[in-house]
């Protein structure tokens, strides 16, 4: 039909804007368009006459006149059906208005991306060819008046021709409740228009058009079903009808009353692998009806099948979830629920376990096996002994008191295992466990040495021993540490280590049984230390007096017992920092005791200490030096200190000086804090004189070292600066002399109104600013003080040393003392080498301090009991001393009297240029009595002397 239009424009004076309105009539619509969008805006289904068309025109004529000034509209070109996006084989008709004149005076041509798609003729509609996608693009109309050649584009329609549709089918569920119903629904994506053709089908019977319960749907586009089945659909629209590819199968299935109920036997929850089980699918109701079934299950899916059970044998793989429905025979679509699931529990064939109360069968007694299989029941036992395990034991055997255990009074190798099902399924056999027969002998364990606590690399031999019985044995152990011991009696730790630590026991087994065995011996600890332990050495008293022995104390960390002590002298090493060591007399091999006792010490000396014990003898690291100190000036090495006073402040500048014989010096410095550095740790050595770069706050001892002897020690305190401090001398002051105490301050000295104080007590509190003693004596010896306006200086001790007076003579009384005694012991040697045919001559050197297994053991109880020292200090003299033992001799086969006896000396002699040390041990020493013969008296006694000379240092 021609399409008649009406068009004009008008500029509406409104707050919106210009608009562009054209109004035409295709057919019997009349079509309302604005040209900013060139899209209908109206329709009006006019079925009305010509005269109600023309009021109608007119009304809207005057409308526009009465706006403002009318206009001619522009060009249309419009779609029919008006959709944007169209699929291959669709069809589109091209609409195009000139809105202006007689549509006979205008041709038309249709552009499509700017290039002729039509050519001008004089159809207002185009009516495409089926559309492909090559036909997506923009779409113009172009009119030219055929009077004038004038021409006018329309507006652009955009087109997109995609491929052939699929509808798309959705179901909120595929299963349908007992009386319920499923929604389904049918899509076309990304277009409009679409009405909806449903369909249904089944296994059995072909496809049909559905008449769907609609939901206020007149496209179809959602429907209710409450049949099983499988279910289709597709989109038509326009004209011709144009019909989209049918979707995807959706297949619904419709949930029956009836309940499936899934069983099993046996119905154990725990099953092994090589099992068989039986599932069996029962439906509740509906007897009469022929069902078949469905299974579902790990790995295992098995679809409808008439048999309403499954028999199987299990593996680990069957482990899982199972379940069963059914559905008639002659319904697919319809079927019960799921059974609710039976869970199982596969694992690998198991073995029996066999546990016993006690392995060891008592004298008349018995013991209780017991077997069993976890985690799992139904189980028979089986038991067997000695490796029978064709015939498993019975009644009787042995003692039956439930299933799974056993009760056995004959010792032997026993086994068991399960068995269960049938046909019986059997478990693996259990490991075997042995039964003892306990007999009355007992085992014995032994430590060699008997020292529980152990340290590393130290050795020892655990022994077992079998007390009663002429038996032969074999031997088991238990033991906590990491290394097990060997079947036999004896078990060396040749090295020991952390491996080695536990508790160990041991017992014998007879040879000939096998079966038969003592009771476990009583438990023995070990207990291993990793780090190797070191001695720790103390010496009393710090500080020498006159006539005051010195005692060396040696102890071991982690106190242990066995250990032998070795004591050493430090000997200065100039080439380095530290120092080498000599054995002191008497100690080459170890004294039992932890202790040494030094007379006449003198000088200041350093010591070390190490203990060792076993065979081969373990040694502990060596001590630290420890320094016993003398505050005597000695010609041989001397320390001064400048200025000559204790207490120094710390920023004023003090030296050590060192003299004596020798060119090359060090000095050493001990903190109140336990450490000893060198000079140039804490100043600055030139020559034979120490410069002080840093005071040390607190208390330290300073002395000098040679190659050869330790100089006099000095205690030097440090001050703060804004604290006072104590003159007084750093040297002893002998009884006799003068002495002035003073008190100042680091910028000067105090001249009154000082108070000084002598082992915390005052004593003297007037006007003066010094104290002076004027005859020091024994008395005056102590700690000092002093204090001035508020502060207080620390204390330092003012020794006091006897006139060489005094001492001069001891030295004369002593050598004369020792020429008799060697003059004694020449003519002891004497009547020893007269008495040669009847006795025998034991002469002793130096070297016999180390004797054999074979000899005498010397009593050092009583050697120390015997102990004497004669303190020479004439610098020039030698030093002496002389070891005195005493032994009891019994010549085999003959009788002596207990008044004869033999004297021997050995006189060794050293130089020395240090002052004199003597002393002498006296040690008596007893034959062992059950040597003696019967009736014999008393043996007689020999009394060997050792006389040596040397150093004073070396003690």
């Amino acid at each position: 039909m021609k399409a008649s239009s009406l068009s004009f424009r008008t500029n509406v004076s409104t707050e919106l804007d210009v608009s562009k309105i054209s109004l035409f009539l295709v057919g019997t619509k009349w079509t309302y368009f604005t040209d900013r969008t060139s899209v209908k805006a109206s329709e009006l289904d006019l079925k009305m006459g010509h005269t109600l068309l023309s009021v109608l025109l007119l009304h809207l004529l005057n409308t526009f006149l009465y706006y403002g000034h009318a206009q001619v509209l522009d060009a249309v070109l419009m779609t029919d059906p008006n959709w944007s996006t169209f699929f291959t084989g669709e069809f589109v008709t091209f609409i195009c208005d000139m809105n202006e004149g007689d549509d006979a005076d205008w041709e038309y041509k249709i552009n499509k991306d700017g290039r002729d798609y039509t050519c001008y003729n004089t159809y207002q509609r185009y009516t495409s060819e089926p559309l492909s996608a090559r036909h997506s693009g923009d779409y113009q109309c172009v009119g030219r008046r055929r009077s004038s050649y004038s021409t006018k584009s329309s507006n652009t329609v955009s087109l997109t021709v995609s491929a052939k549709p699929k509808a798309t089918l959705t179901a909120d569920t595929t299963t349908i409740s007992v009386g319920g119903s499923v929604i389904l629904t049918c899509s076309v994506q990304n277009s409009v228009g679409w009405k909806y053709e449903w369909f249904r089908r089944t296994q059995r019977t072909s496809e049909v058009l559905v008449d769907p319960v609609r939901t206020n749907d007149e496209l179809n586009t959602v429907i209710s079903v409450s049949q099983g089945g499988i279910y289709q659909c597709r989109g038509t629209r326009g004209k011709p009808v144009y019909y989209t590819d049918i979707s995807d199968e959706v297949t619904t299935e419709k949930t029956l009353s009836n309940e499936a109920v899934l069983r099993r036997q046996p119905d154990w929850t725990q099953m092994f692998r090589g099992e068989r089980i039986t599932l069996t699918c029962e439906i509740h109701g509906g007897e009469t009806t022929q069902w078949v079934y469905e299974w579902r299950g790990p790995r295992r899916y098995v679809h409808w099948t008439d048999d309403n059970y499954q028999t199987f044998r299990v593996s680990k793989s069957s482990s899982g979830d199972y379940m069963c429905r059914s559905r008639p025979r002659d319904d697919s679509y319809s079927s019960t629920e799921w059974s609710k699931s039976i869970t199982l529990s596969v694992s690998g064939k198991p073995k029996a376990l066999l546990n016993a109360d006690v392995r060891d069968i008592p004298v008349g007694g018995s013991v209780t096996l017991i077997c069993s299989v976890n985690p799992s029941s139904g189980w028979e036992y089986y038991w067997y002994r000695d490796g029978k395990k064709s015939h498993s034991l019975t009644s009787q055997d042995a003692v039956f008191p439930s299933n799974g255990q056993i009760s056995v009074s004959e010792g032997g190798l026993y086994r068991c295992r399960g068995g269960r099902g049938n046909p019986v399924y059997y478990t693996e056999y259990s490991d075997p466990v042995t039964i003892n027969n306990i007999v009355p002998n007992r085992a014995v364990l032994t430590l060699q040495p008997n020292w529980p606590q152990i340290y590393r690399g130290e050795k020892r031999i655990l022994k077992c021993e079998i007390h009663g019985g002429d038996i032969e044995w074999e031997y088991e152990w238990k033991s906590g540490g990491l290394i097990k011991p060997p079947n036999q009696n004896e078990f060396s730790i040749y090295a020991a280590s952390s491996l080695h630590k536990g508790e160990y026991k041991c017992k014998g087994i007879m040879k000939t049984t096998k079966t038969s065995s003592t009771d476990w011996s009583d438990p023995i600890s070990l207990l291993v230390l990793d780090n190797k332990p070191k001695a720790v050495l103390s010496v009393s008293p710090s500080w020498l007096s006159p006539g005051t022995s010195v005692t060396l104390s040696c102890e071991v960390e982690h106190s242990s017992a066995g250990w032998r002590f070795y004591w050493y002298k430090a000997v200065p090493d100039l080439s380095g920092t530290s120092y080498s060591y000599e054995l002191l007399p008497g100690s080459i091999n170890g004294t039992e005791q932890d202790s040494y006792i030094l007379h006449g010490q003198t000088q200041t000396a350093g010591f070390r200490c190490r203990a060792g014990r076993g065979d081969p003898e373990y040694y502990s690291d060596y001590s630290d030096p420890t320094f016993v100190w003398s505050g005597d000036l000695h010609s041989a090495a001397s320390l001064t200190v400048n200025p000559d006073t204790v207490q120094h402040f710390g920023s004023k500048s003090a030296s050590l000086r060192c003299d004596g014989n020798s060119t090359k010096w060090r000095v050493s410095r001990f903190t109140d804090d336990g450490f000893q550095r060198q000079c140039f740790f804490w100043g600055t050595m030139n020559g034979s004189t120490c410069n002080l770069n840093w005071m040390w706050y607190g208390n330290a001892v300073y002395w000098c070292e040679s190659g050869s002897a330790f100089s006099n020690a000095v205690n030097i305190t440090g001050q703060y600066d804004d604290g006072i401090i104590l003159v007084s001398p750093v040297h002893p002051v002998t009884e006799g002399d003068s002495v002035t105490l003073g008190c100042k301050l680091r910028t000067q000295n105090v001249l009154s109104n000082v108070f000084f104080y002598k082992d915390n007590k005052l004593i003297q509190n007037d006007s003066r600013g010094e104290m002076s003693i004027s005859a020091v004596s024994e008395s005056d010896e102590g700690f000092y003080k002093c204090q001035y306006s508020g502060k207080e200086s620390p204390q330092s001790w003012m020794a006091v040393k006897k006139s060489s007076s005094e001492n001069s003579s001891f030295p004369v009384l002593l050598i004369t003392g020792l020429v008799c005694g060697v003059l004694l012991i020449i003519l002891l040697l004497l009547l020893c080498c007269y008495k040669q045919s009847k006795d025998s001559c034991f002469i002793r050197s130096q070297s016999s301090n180390q004797r054999s297994a074979a000899d005498d053991t010397i009593n050092q109880n009583e050697a120390l009991n015997n102990e004497c020292s004669f303190p020479v200090n004439d610098e020039s003299s030698d030093v002496t001393y002389s070891v005195i033992e005493l032994k009891n001799v019994t010549k085999k086969g003959k009788k002596k009297r207990a008044e004869e006896s033999a004297v021997y000396s050995v006189v060794k002699r050293r130089s020395s240029t240090d002052d004199s040390l003597t002393y002498a041990q006296v040690l008596p020493h007893q034959k062992d009595k059950a040597k003696r013969d019967k009736g014999e008296s008393a043996a007689e006694e020999t009394v060997y002397s050792e006389m040596k000379a040397g150093r004073a240092a070396d003690q």
